[in-house]
C-alpha cells in the first residue's frame, strides 16, 4: 500500500526544478502511506512529474520500487494497491518479450500496459488499485481507480496544471492553488457525514470515481470514462440470475470467498485480520484460518458501555477457530486522544463516529503485523443492514397510503418526543428493540412525509441533517446518484434497490474511506476480500430470497459461515461498529465540544446558521433528544476547518 502524487504542467509554466521540488512536498505529506521509501520521477521536456511513498508488502527489494518506468521505457507508474492476479498475468507478458526485474505486482501493471494497452490491463486486474501512468511516447497521463473505489483519488486541473494524489493533503501542500471551500459541497457532508463523490470540500478538486479512467493529453479537457460499473453488473446479474439450489450456491459461493480470502493473504511481511465476532468478519477469518497452517492473528476492539460492546463475541469465535486473538477496550479517554488527529487523518470532514474505533483496532493490529484483511461489504453485497428489512416493512406500507393518512400518520410519530419514545419501547422485547427508539420513530416520521418515491425514503432514512441547506449559508447539496430516475426501473426490488444506492455511495465514500485512512494513518495496509469483484457479481447474480430471505439478512453469506462456525456463537442482534458518542458528548467529550459549538464562533465564521445547532447541542445535553450524529458531523467540520482553514 502507499501513497501517489504528481503534477503535469502542461502549460510549461514551471521549471523542472520547480516542478520536482513541488512534487516532492506533496510526496512528504504521503509518508505514513509509504515508511519504507519514496521517489519522484520527471520528464522535464513534458513537465511530467510522479511522486510515490512506498509500503513495502511484496517484493520488499529495490526491484519494486516506484515510481517505476516499463522495461521498453514507454510508460512510468505511480500506482497504490495490491494486484492479486499478477503471478497469472505475468507468464503471458513474458511470453511477449518483456522483461521483470523482480516479483511484484507494479511491473505486470507497467508491461502490461506496452503490451495490452491501459485499459484492457486494468480490466484484467483483480485487486484495489489507484494508478498514475505516463504514455512518454504519447504524452498521455491516465488516472485509474478501482472498480467499488476501495483506494482514493483526489485530481484537479487548475488552468491545465494537473496535480493528483492519494489525499487532498498533497495536493494542498503545491502553492500553485489556494484552497477555495465550495459551500455546496458542505451542505452535502452535512445530509451524509461525508463529501460524497466526484465532489470535495474544495471547489476545483474532484475524486476519481470508482471504476474510471481518466485521460488527459497535452491539450483540452481530461476525460473520464468508465471500465466498469455497478449498473452493468446489476443488469447482467438480475437478467441472468443462478439457477442453482440453495446448497449449490452456498457451495459456490464458498469456492469464490475461498479464492478471494487467499488471493488477499500473499504477502511478504506479517498478516493478520480484524475480527468483529459479526458475520462478515468470521467468515472471513474463517476462510483465512481454513487455508493456513498456523493460527492467524485475529484483532478486535470492545467498548465498557453495555450495547456497543462485541469482543466478547469476537474471542468466542477466536477461541472456535483457534486463532492467535488479541483485543483492547475503548475508554472515553482513548476517544479524547484520538480526535485531535481525525482533521489530519481524514483531511476533508468525515463524521462517520466509528472512525474512532477503527483507527484505534488499526493502530493495534500495526504493532503486531503490517496487513489486515477485513470484512467490509458484506452488508452491502449480502444484504445486512437492519434498515434494509424494517424499510421493506414501510415502504411496502406507505407506498399504499393516501397522502392525507401519511401526513396524519407523519405528524402522530412526531408529536411524541424521541426520549419518551424510547422509554415506551420498554415493552420491546430487548433483543428486538432497535437502539435509539426514538431517533427512529422520527425518522419514520419523515420518511411517511417525503415524497413515495425510493430515493426520497433512501436519503430520509441515511440523512443525519435532512434539510441541511438550512443550516449551510449559501449551500445546496446538489444532486447526485440518489436522484438517478432510472434507478427504481434498473433495479426493481426494494432490498437490492438499497443494497445498490449504498454500493454506489455509502460504501466507497464513508466505509472504505474510514477504513483506508485510519489503516494508512499507521502504515497498515487493509484487504476486503468481500469486494472482489467477481463476489460482488455472483451476488448479484443471485436471488433476491438468498441474501435477504425471510426479513434475514446475508442468508448465503451465514451458510458460509455456518460450514466452519457454529450458529449459536455469530447469531445475534446487528450491532455495527458504533461508539458511544452520545454519552460522551454529555460526558467526558463535553468540553472538547462546547467551544466549537459556541454560538459566536459559529457566527463569526459565517458557514453555519448557529440557531438550528444550538438547539440540537441545548436538546442534546438535556437528554431530550440523541441528535450525536447531525452534532458530530458539525464537530468534526470545526475541527477539520480550525486546523486546515486558519
Amino acid at each position: 500500500m502507499c501513497g501517489i502524487t504528481g503534477i503535469w504542467d502542461r502549460a510549461g509554466k514551471s521549471g523542472p526544478d520547480t516542478l520536482a521540488s513541488s512534487v516532492r512536498a506533496m510526496t512528504k505529506t504521503l509518508v505514513y502511506r509509504g515508511p519504507d521509501a519514496g521517489d519522484v520521477w520527471l520528464d522535464p521536456d513534458a513537465r511530467m512529474a510522479l511522486g510515490h511513498r512506498r509500503l513495502s508488502i511484496v517484493d520488499l527489494s529495490p526491484a519494486g520500487a516506484q515510481p517505476m518506468v516499463s522495461s521498453c521505457g514507454r510508460f512510468v507508474i505511480s500506482y497504490n494497491g495490491e494486484v492479486y492476479n499478477s503471478d497469472e498475468l505475468r507468464p503471458e507478458l513474458e511470453a511477449a518479450g518483456r522483461n521483470f526485474r523482480g516479483h511484484c505486482d507494479t511491473e505486470v501493471i507497467v508491461e502490461g500496459a506496452v503490451v495490452w494497452g491501459v485499459e484492457a490491463t486494468i480490466k484484467r486486474l483483480i485487486g484495489m488499485f489507484t494508478i498514475a501512468l505516463w504514455d512518454r511516447r504519447e504524452r498521455v497521463l491516465y488516472l485509474v481507480r478501482d472498480r467499488l473505489g476501495i483506494k482514493p483519488l483526489y485530481w484537479a486541473d487548475f488552468a491545465g496544471r494537473i496535480l493528483f494524489g492519494s489525499e487532498l493533503k498533497a495536493l494542498r501542500a503545491d502553492r500553485g492553488w489556494a484552497p477555495s471551500l465550495d459551500r455546496d459541497a458542505i451542505a452535502a457532508y452535512l445530509g451524509f457525514g461525508y463529501v460524497p463523490a466526484p465532489q470535495s470540500i474544495y471547489r476545483g478538486v474532484q475524486k476519481l470515481s470508482p471504476g474510471t479512467i481518466l485521460v488527459a493529453r497535452e491539450s483540452g479537457p481530461p476525460e473520464i470514462t468508465p471500465f466498469w460499473t455497478l449498473e452493468e453488473v446489476a443488469r447482467a446479474g438480475q437478467t441472468s440470475r443462478l439457477a442453482l439450489s440453495e446448497a449449490d450456491a452456498t457451495e459456490a459461493l464458498d469456492t469464490l470467498l475461498r479464492d478471494a480470502v487467499g488471493r488477499r493473504m500473499v504477502a511478504d511481511v506479517p498478516l493478520g485480520a480484524f475480527l468483529s465476532g459479526g458475520i462478515d468478519s468470521s467468515t472471513v477469518v474463517a476462510l483465512m484460518q481454513a487455508q493456513s497452517a498456523r493460527p492467524v492473528r485475529s484483532f478486535s476492539i470492545g467498548f465498557t458501555e453495555s450495547g456497543y460492546n462485541e469482543a466478547v463475541h469476537a474471542a468466542a469465535v477466536a477461541r472456535h477457530l483457534g486463532t492467535e486473538h488479541t483485543e483492547l477496550y475503548v475508554s472515553p479517554q482513548h476517544a479524547q486522544d484520538v480526535i485531535p488527529l481525525l482533521p489530519d487523518m481524514y483531511d476533508e470532514p468525515f463524521a462517520d463516529s466509528s472512525q474512532i474505533p477503527t483507527y484505534l483496532i488499526s493502530k493495534m493490529t500495526r504493532q503486531h503485523v503490517t496487513v489486515a484483511l477485513s470484512g467490509d461489504g458484506g452488508d452491502e453485497l449480502f444484504g445486512g443492514y437492519t434498515r434494509y428489512f424494517r424499510g421493506q416493512t414501510i415502504w411496502r406500507a406507505i407506498d399504499r397510503m393516501p397522502t392525507a393518512l401519511r401526513e396524519l400518520a407523519a405528524f402522530g410519530a412526531r408529536s411524541v418526543s424521541p426520549a419518551t419514545w424510547t422509554t415506551l419501547s420498554a415493552i420491546i422485547p430487548e433483543s428486538r428493540r432497535p437502539q435509539q427508539f426514538g431517533m427512529k420513530m422520527h425518522k419514520l416520521a419523515g420518511v411517511l412525509a417525503a415524497e413515495p418515491e425510493a430515493s426520497a425514503f433512501y436519503r430520509q432514512v441515511i440523512s443525519l441533517w435532512l434539510e441541511p441547506e438550512r443550516v449551510v449559508i449559501g449551500g445546496a447539496a446538489p444532486k447526485g446518484r440518489l436522484e438517478d430516475p432510472r434507478t427504481r426501473d434498473l433495479v426493481p426490488d426494494f432490498v437490492e434497490r438499497m443494497q445498490y444506492l449504498d454500493t454506489l455511495t455509502y460504501l466507497p465514500d464513508d466505509i472504505l474511506t474510514k477504513v483506508d485512512r485510519a489503516s494508512m494513518a499507521v502504515s497498515l495496509e487493509a484487504r476486503v476480500p468481500l469486494l472482489d469483484h467477481r463476489v460482488v457479481a455472483f451476488s448479484w447474480s443471485l436471488p433476491p430470497a438468498m441474501k435477504a430471505g425471510t426479513g434475514l439478512g446475508k442468508r448465503l453469506l451465514r451458510n458460509v459461515l455456518n460450514r466452519y462456525v457454529p450458529r449459536e456463537l455469530v447469531e445475534r442482534p446487528k450491532m455495527g461498529f458504533a461508539i458511544p458518542v452520545g454519552e460522551w458528548l454529555r460526558g467526558p467529550l463535553r468540553d472538547w465540544a462546547e467551544p466549537l459549538l459556541d454560538e459566536n464562533r459559529l457566527a463569526a465564521d459565517g458557514i453555519f446558521h448557529p440557531a438550528p445547532i444550538r438547539t440540537r447541542w441545548r436538546e442534546h445535553l438535556e437528554g431530550r433528544y440523541d441528535w450525536q450524529a447531525s452534532l458530530w458531523a458539525v464537530l468534526m467540520f470545526q475541527a477539520w476547518r480550525a486546523r486546515w482553514q486558519p
